[in-house]
């Protein structure tokens, strides 16, 4: 099975192949609960559909905490390599949908530890009831603009910096692409973004250096796609600046999940040269690599021998680089 392309750097995708105990893949095909998928809370909200190959969700902050999960089988922590994506389709999102609560809360899919998040107590919308996340979040414009976030959440509270990227629309009924790339040796967050195989972005990054004191470390075991209540929030008038605020925020928005992917360990953690026909990077044993090339994002060609991986630099190069620009991509596949 492939699993779609991953930015690392600005000419480097990295497109990976799997049968790893910590790969996980999920294209739809079939009933994804005979692959483990399972649902807590409102089983409206997340319906597999057949012909499409892919799951529609809605995201209904006026129901109760929601998830469309999977285990990892482990537990990850800021000392882990890992990385997920999905595809996202959203065709209609709304924030403020609740008067008394006129913000926006997000369309949400990532990981989180799963204890955690389904006891009673766990509001992503007050700011400090919801630890241990690293997920995407899309924020639809209540007066502050579209915002892609990436927040990184630790187990008491403490949230990773940067990660915000405002004002960044999504375009209602097209199809994008997010990867999510964690790298434990530098602590960030990569999040790379395609349509139809265009890069799109670019969006920030997020580092463990945290907003509020020592950022502390994550605990995430469980891979899912959230839809979050509005409740526990605080809906009181404040003033800001002499205007009245209300801080708090709903949601509601229906949209459909496809090509959800795992991987843990990462097969490249780390580019170490990129030269015109030519990417250097850290490598490991069990995997194989190749180079593709394309001109167009359209197709890609093998333009490397298969190569086994070693614990440490690896140099693939294009036996036969054109003339014009091109870019690259390393495959890795593990039998």
């Amino acid at each position: 099975m492939k699993i779609r392309s991953l930015a690392f750097a600005s000419l480097f995708v990295l497109s990976v192949t799997s049968a790893s105990a910590m790969t996980m893949t999920e294209n739809f095909t079939n009933d994804p609960a005979a692959d483990g998928w399972q649902v807590f809370g409102d089983t409206n909200l997340f319906q597999w559909n057949s012909g499409n190959q892919n799951l529609d969700v809605t995201w209904d902050s006026a129901q109760p905490n929601s998830y469309f999960y999977h285990p990892l089988g482990a537990t990850l922590t800021s000392a882990s390599n890992f990385m997920f994506g999905f595809d996202l389709r959203l065709s209609d999102i709304a924030g403020g949908t609740n008067p008394t609560k006129p913000q926006a809360l997000q369309v949400a899919v990532g990981l989180l530890n799963f204890s955690e998040a389904t006891n009673d107590g766990y509001y992503i919308g007050t700011g400090y009831n919801a630890p241990d996340l690293v997920e995407l979040d899309y924020y639809p414009d209540t007066g502050y603009g579209d915002t892609v976030g990436t927040p990184m959440i630790s187990s008491v509270n403490n949230f990773a910096s940067g990660g915000l990227t405002d004002p960044f629309t999504l375009t209602l009924g097209a199809t994008y692409h997010f990867t999510l790339i964690y790298t434990a040796d530098n602590q960030t967050l990569h999040t790379t973004l395609t349509s139809n195989g265009v890069p799109v972005g670019p969006l920030k990054e997020s580092k463990l250096t945290g907003t509020f004191g020592p950022f502390g470390d994550f605990n995430v075991d469980t891979f899912s796609i959230n839809s979050y209540t509005d409740a526990g929030q605080d809906t009181n008038t404040y003033f800001f600046d002499g205007f009245p605020v209300v801080y708090a925020g709903s949601l509601l928005a229906h949209g459909t999940v496809g090509n959800l992917f795992f991987a843990n360990p990462l097969p490249v953690t780390r580019v170490i040269n990129a030269a015109p026909g030519s990417l250097q990077f850290s490598s490991t044993t069990n995997w194989i690599y190749a180079l593709e090339r394309t001109t167009n994002f359209q197709a890609w060609s093998t333009v490397s021998p298969m190569t086994p991986g070693v614990e440490g630099s690896l140099t693939l190069a294009d036996t036969n680089p054109p003339p014009d620009k091109a870019f690259y991509r390393v495959r890795a596949d593990r039998p």
